[in-house]
């Protein structure tokens, strides 16, 4: 069935894909360097107002690494003028005591601290960048600013075995979240994901004593934890629907779906230099192409969980399948289960492979985009 869409709820305004980390399981494009000519102080302004009026209620501010814009007090101004509710997410860098100050003046409401891991070694080595300390520091300014604080942690089979420590440093710095979000297997982390994929064994173990920690630290800190897709057996309704409630727009101004959907072949995704976002969202062939269930092929056409999945992810069935239209190969039900059997079967018997890492940087972005 075809439905009509509400407006978007939750704006994510990616400022840029610049970023002084180098993480293995980046969701940028993994062609991010080719995509340099970002929007202007102006133009994010215009989108802010337009995605306002057309109901947005909360603003993602994001990169890359947006404190590289100069221009990020007068965005989250803004944002904040207009009404809506701001997070701020960054890796820290750049965040001393006078951006700090500036940004609380703008209004800024919430900020989400990424870190790699609980010990300096491992967190340097997963950013390809000296950090951690830095990190630290900066999750105590947030605090000292009175901001909520969300840190989030990208778990993976090489950190996993860590996730007692992880739990016990975010509690130490005095966060009220910590989401331990396992890789999900896009852009750089499905590059890495032989290397990255952690075993059923680890997941278990690792969540166990997450329950453990949530039992002992009650209401003084929310632990947030993500199983990664390729476990489930059911897909996610990926952004909660395409189209559904979440807008992305990029740092060259594609309006998306979901973070990583300039990736797939064949459709064609608005800008905003071109293109308003009221137009962008309701009339664009790109938001259009699979809300609802209309666009669905068997098994997903005749499923009684339709509804409750939608499908699953387009992206992940891109690159699992080869074909974003047909049934998210996580779910058991996909003619192309198989996919995601054989690379879980691989991470039970084997664990990482001999291949090197591939860090996100802008070289080795550039090599990876050229034609072969």
């Amino acid at each position: 069935m075809s439905r009509q869409p509400g407006p978007p709820l939750w704006l994510l305004a990616e400022l840029t894909y610049r970023c002084p980390l180098h993480c293995v399981f980046c969701f940028n494009p993994v062609d991010f360097a080719l995509h340099r000519d970002e929007l202007g102080t102006e133009e994010w302004l215009r989108v802010l107002n337009e995605a306002r009026t057309l109901g947005a209620v909360q603003c993602g501010i994001s990169g890359g690494e947006p404190l590289l814009r100069d221009d990020l007090e007068i965005i989250v101004g803004e944002a904040h003028r207009l009404g809506y509710y701001t997070n701020l997410l960054t890796s820290g860098v750049g965040l001393d005591e006078a951006r700090a100050a500036r940004l609380k003046e703008a209004g800024l409401d919430h900020i989400q601290l990424s870190f790699q891991d609980s010990t300096q070694e491992v967190n340097d080595f997963l950013s390809h960048t000296r950090t951690f300390e830095l990190k630290e520091r900066v999750a105590k300014r947030i605090k000292e600013h009175g901001w909520p604080m969300v840190m989030n942690v990208v778990i993976h089979r090489l950190n996993i075995d860590h996730i007692g420590r992880i739990i016990e440093m975010a509690a130490d710095l005095g966060a009220e979240y910590l989401e331990l979000a396992n890789a999900q297997y896009y852009s750089w982390g499905h590059l890495n994901r032989d290397q990255l994929l952690p075993s059923r064994e680890q997941l278990v173990r690792a969540e166990a004593i997450t329950n453990a920690w949530r039992a002992r630290l009650g209401e003084r800190m929310k632990i947030f934890f993500v199983v990664p897709d390729y476990y489930e057996g059911r897909p996610k309704k990926c952004m909660n629907g395409w189209g559904n409630v979440f807008l992305t727009i990029t740092p060259d101004g594609l309006a998306l779906p979901c973070h990583t959907a300039r990736m797939l072949p064949g459709i064609e995704f608005p800008n905003v230099r071109d293109t308003g976002v009221r137009e962008a969202w309701y009339d664009s062939e790109g938001f259009n192409r699979y809300r609802g269930t209309a666009w669905m092929k068997e098994p997903c056409r005749s499923c009684p969980e339709q509804e409750n999945d939608l499908g699953g992810c387009r992206c992940q069935a891109f690159m699992l399948a080869g074909d974003a239209a047909v049934a998210d190969p996580v779910c058991s039900k996909s003619p192309d289960h198989g996919v995601v059997e054989q690379t879980v079967a691989h991470a039970q018997q084997n664990g990482p492979t001999a291949q090197p890492l591939v860090f996100r940087n802008p070289r080795e972005s550039e090599r990876l985009a050229r034609p072969f």
